[in-house]
């Protein structure tokens, strides 16, 4: 890696550029990540503020895309007070009110890593992921430092429907993941999880909810921009999109 001078509003914090790598989400593409330094020592204070300038944890790694020529992963996050779920995320909201949710630490569960092993099977076979073990699992979701839940979603007999990991930090939470039953597809687990934590923030009075990366040229990352508005960031600015019609504005613009 090679190192990069930090920026004046991460004081003494160091980051290091990766070499250059296949890009993970889109077929063709080369990438690079620049990280935080791993050996400093990270806080839920420290990464609140990292993930106001569009980075990302991984494990126990806080990282961005630092692409040549490529600025297609777009952070973006919920302005949660704002949020008013569409008419067929209301429908979402309806079909899942039977759920039983509880927040657990994160900790091992021979029943939730179950359930992980089934989705990775039959969502992304092939994609780097096959086959996980119990301490690839962990160290992919947690980390020594964060303040990370695992959001438990069951059925009404008690079956496991989902699991959706979040990191809790002082102005919001960063989504992490989200694994679920691909039995219960009609469901739309994965959106409810999103409408479950944006609920969960409006009532703890807390102003964002952190995506990760909209990619709209790769379809399972798309889907983030169903949210609005959302906020997207670009040269160091957080912008608005307000409505489906800003969303295309804003892409037309990017081409």
């Amino acid at each position: 890696m090679t190192r990069r001078e930090p920026r004046h509003e991460l004081g003494r914090l160091a980051f290091y550029a990766s070499r250059e790598h296949a890009c993970s989400y889109l077929p063709g593409r080369r990438a690079t990540t620049l990280f935080a330094d791993p050996s400093a020592r990270m806080s839920n204070r420290l990464y609140d503020l990292l993930s106001e300038h569009g980075f990302r944890r991984s494990g126990g790694y806080v990282y961005r895309p630092a692409c040549r020529g490529c600025a297609r992963c777009i952070p973006a996050r919920i302005p949660v007070a704002d949020f008013r779920p569409s008419r067929s995320q209301r429908r979402v909201l309806a079909r899942n009110r039977d759920l039983r949710v509880r927040l657990l630490p994160p900790d091992y569960r021979e029943e939730h890593f179950g359930l992980y092993r089934r989705y990775i099977g039959s969502r992304h076979r092939g994609g780097g992921m096959d086959d996980p073990t119990p301490e690839r699992y962990l160290e992919f979701l947690t980390s020594p430092w964060s303040d990370t839940a695992f959001i438990e979603m069951r059925l009404p007999d008690g079956a496991l429907a989902a699991v959706a990991v979040a990191d809790r930090m002082p102005r919001g939470w960063s989504a992490v993941y989200t694994f679920f039953d691909p039995a219960l597809g009609r469901r739309s687990l994965g959106t409810y999880a999103v409408l479950w934590q944006v609920r969960a923030l409006q009532a703890l009075g807390l102003p964002w909810l952190y995506l990760g990366y909209w990619i709209p040229e790769c379809r399972k990352m798309a889907y983030k921009a169903r949210f609005l508005p959302l906020e997207v960031q670009r040269e160091g600015r957080w912008r608005r999109l307000d409505s489906p019609a800003a969303v295309e504005a804003f892409l037309a613009g990017e081409r």
